[in-house]
């Protein structure tokens, strides 16, 4: 069910409002504590009250110490950075934060700035350009960081179409998974007939091991806002919403506060900057289901109705939300928009690749020393990604795969490494961008369980409105279990690949018509590990327990 406020969606976790320490003079140093969900959990409003309490007691009177969105390096949490030296402090324990007070003592601007970290040195940052450095809390942060300037200046030197067509040159492509050129998608609302239109930010992410969205909002709501007031203006939408997840209460709660702080600053509401543009913003609350993500899934959550597709067409964009014209975007691809109006939609298209624009956020994670939220430019290679900025395998064991794309996506062998990451190429190598998940696995991966554990997440997320998605994934999972216990027969793994083909032909939705990927790139790449497991009743990588031949009727062999 949709809805703020309904009965059964979980409240946002109580949690301590600390206080930024401002100086009331200049400031000489800034400790931002990095206060997104995974530095909060190992502790960060400990630090960040014990950072407050230490410059008061060394005399610090010329010391800020805020609170700021993630800083991108979550596997060494709690994080606490120093502004002006650029000064990263990894692990910080609230019992013993000695060297963070040291080096606020010390620092200032004339003090140079620190080496940069190959983690941060090799991003380029457009939608993450203020995370970690502005309090997520605060308007006039945002502000003084160049926030609504972009609106500002939509609103007072820019029409509609002017808007449309900045977007449109920049390239700019849907961020959610599919790839759609968003100009074209916010096009074909305009041309649309209908009184109204609406724009609804998708912030139900929910793929496993994906944390894009979740880190935006936590740490930028206000600049997701600012690319929805612009969606809204240049196809002429009054209404806006956001869906997002109940499993995300910080992203909520920071994103109904910056709501509140733009009314009341006159950037959302009536009358806008003095023009006769308007626009409001609404949050509804999903309940997680993961088949939401899809459009018209999400439009029937909306409407209060069962999450479940619809087939198309009609688009969105024809007919959407209360069957007007509605444009969806997911929170990466209206955060990039504000950048795009202050800087121009060539400045966006010369970064990338020919047909692939811009940067794209990765959550990266699995056995990678550095885990966490980067943003590369479009056609960054994968190996670039994996040792450059993330430093590696942990252990410095062997590289196997890299998974991109979630469930719907593919797992790509070391052979690829050198491949650049692109919408085109990710496809071509039987994967896809998705919405940014990069999940590393070492030689210790057994690559059949890895597609079972996917399928099995797709029939659990499964709406179960078309048979083919219903109860392909049931079968898919079955013959998967079968394989991965040792009790399939080269029967199971011709039926799994034909099975697969019919549910990517005949399914509703994405969800079911990309299922197979992972089942189907693991074929592609890694045939020998199925083999391994049918004919030698072995696991290659000793993960999966041989249990013999199966009685069940459902994988028994011919």
């Amino acid at each position: 069910m949709a809805g703020e406020g309904r009965r059964g969606a979980p409240a946002a976790e109580p949690r301590r409002r600390l206080k930024n320490l401002v100086p009331p003079g200049p400031v000489r140093a800034t400790a931002a504590v990095c206060e997104a969900a995974s530095c909060l959990s190992a502790g960060a409003g400990e630090v960040h009250a014990g950072l407050v309490d230490g410059v008061g007691v060394r005399g610090l009177t010329d010391v800020a110490v805020k609170r700021v969105g993630c800083l991108g390096l979550c596997a060494a949490g709690p994080l606490v950075a120093v502004l002006e030296t650029d000064r990263l402090h990894r692990g910080v324990s609230g019992a013993d934060l000695t060297a963070v007070l040291d080096d606020l003592a010390t620092a200032d601007a004339a003090s140079g700035m620190a080496e940069p970290d190959p983690f941060f040195a090799r991003q380029v940052r457009i939608v993450t350009e203020n995370l970690g450095r502005i309090d997520p809390e605060s308007i006039d942060d945002y502000v003084a960081a160049g926030g609504y300037t972009a609106l500002e200046r939509a609103l007072t030197e820019l029409d509609p179409a002017a808007v449309l067509a900045e977007v449109t040159a920049s390239g700019l492509r849907g961020r959610g998974g599919a790839g759609y050129p968003t100009g074209l998608k916010w096009r074909t609302a305009v041309k649309a007939a209908g009184a109204d239109r609406y724009v609804i930010c998708n912030a139900d992410e929910g793929d496993p091991g994906a944390f894009m969205d979740r880190s935006v909002l936590e740490s930028d709501p206000h600049r997701v806002l600012e690319g929805m007031a612009l969606a809204a203006y240049a196809v002429g939408a009054r209404k806006g919403y956001v869906y997002c997840r109940a499993e995300y209460p910080l992203a909520l709660s920071r994103l109904r506060t910056a709501i509140r702080q733009a009314q009341r600053a006159g950037w959302l509401g009536e009358d806008i900057a003095e023009s006769r543009f308007s626009f409001t913003v609404e949050v509804r609350v999903g309940a997680g289901a993961f088949v939401c993500g899809e459009e018209t899934a999400l439009i029937a959550s909306i409407e209060g109705g069962r999450g479940t597709p619809k087939p198309r067409p009609p688009y969105p964009g024809m007919s959407g939300l209360r069957g007007a014209p509605t444009v969806i975007n997911n929170v990466e691809t209206l955060a990039a928009v504000p950048a795009i109006i202050r800087n121009g939609g060539a400045w966006y298209a010369s970064t990338g690749t020919a047909t692939s624009k811009g940067t794209k956020v990765f959550a990266l994670a699995g056995r990678v020393r550095n885990t966490g939220l980067i943003e590369v430019p479009m056609g960054t290679t994968l190996r670039e990604i994996v040792y450059g900025i993330g430093g590696g395998v942990v252990d410095d064991r062997p590289l196997k795969a890299v998974q991109t794309g979630g469930p719907s996506g593919g797992c790509l062998p070391a052979s690829h490494l050198d491949m650049p990451v692109d919408y085109e190429s990710l496809v071509e190598a039987g994967s896809i961008m998705g919405s940014g998940g990069l999940i590393v696995l070492d030689d210790r991966a057994c690559m059949v369980d890895v597609a079972r554990f996917y399928m099995e997440f797709c029939r659990e997320e499964s709406c179960g409105k078309c048979i083919p998605c219903r109860v392909g994934t049931t079968q898919a999972s079955t013959l998967l279990t079968a394989i991965t216990s040792g009790s399939a027969t080269p029967r199971h793994l011709a039926d799994l690949e034909r099975l697969g083909e019919m549910m990517g032909a005949m399914s509703l939705c994405g969800l079911g018509q990309t299922a197979p990927n992972p089942v189907f790139s693991t074929l592609r790449y890694f045939r020998d590990e199925y083999r391994a497991h049918i004919e030698d009743r072995t696991c290659p990588a000793g993960v999966c327990a041989m249990a013999g031949t199966s009685s069940h009727p459902a994988v028994a062999g011919p």
